[in-house]
C-alpha cells in the first residue's frame, strides 16, 4: 500500500476497500440467513472461514506462481476479498459463547476443525494451482 518514501497509492488503497467491501457483504449476508445458537455449530462462520481460506491459498498462489506481477490483484483479493469475507473474531467469540454456555466438546470441536478445515483448504487450493500445466 506504500509506496517510495511512504506515500499511500489511492488505487491500492482502492482495490482492498473494493474487495473488503464484497467480502464484507457476502460474509454479512450468510450470517443473517443462519446465526447458531450457543449448542449449535456455527455453520455460516465455519463455511466463509473454509471458503476464505480456499480462497486465499488459491489466489496467492495463482498471483505468485502463475500471473505477471500486478500492484492491485492482491489486495483486491487477497487482503480486501478474503479479508473481508473470512472472520477470525467472530470465531473467538462463538468459541467463548460456547464455553460460557459449558459446550466445552463443541468449542475444542468447532476450533480443532476450523484450524484443520482451513489449513486443507490452502493445500488443496494450492496443489491445484500448482498441478495445472503452464503453457508458453
Amino acid at each position: 500500500m506504500f509506496g517510495m518514501r511512504g506515500h499511500v497509492d489511492p488505487r491500492e488503497l482502492a482495490a482492498v476497500f473494493v474487495g473488503g467491501a464484497l467480502g464484507t457483504v457476502a460474509r454479512a449476508s450468510l450470517a443473517v440467513l443462519a446465526a447458531p445458537a450457543p449448542g449449535h455449530w456455527p455453520w455460516p462462520t465455519f463455511t466463509v472461514n473454509i471458503v476464505g481460506a480456499f480462497l486465499l491459498g488459491y489466489f496467492t498462489t495463482r498471483l505468485l506462481e502463475r500471473l505477471p506481477v500486478s500492484s492491485y490483484r492482491r489486495p483486491l483479493l487477497g487482503t480486501g476479498l478474503c479479508g473481508g469475507l473470512t472472520t477470525f473474531s467472530t470465531m473467538q467469540v462463538e468459541t467463548i459463547t460456547m464455553l460460557e454456555h459449558g459446550h466445552w466438546g463443541l468449542a475444542a470441536g468447532y476450533t480443532a476443525a476450523s484450524i484443520g478445515a482451513g489449513l486443507l483448504a490452502v493445500a488443496i487450493a494450492t496443489g491445484m494451482v500448482r498441478r495445472v500445466r503452464v503453457t508458453r
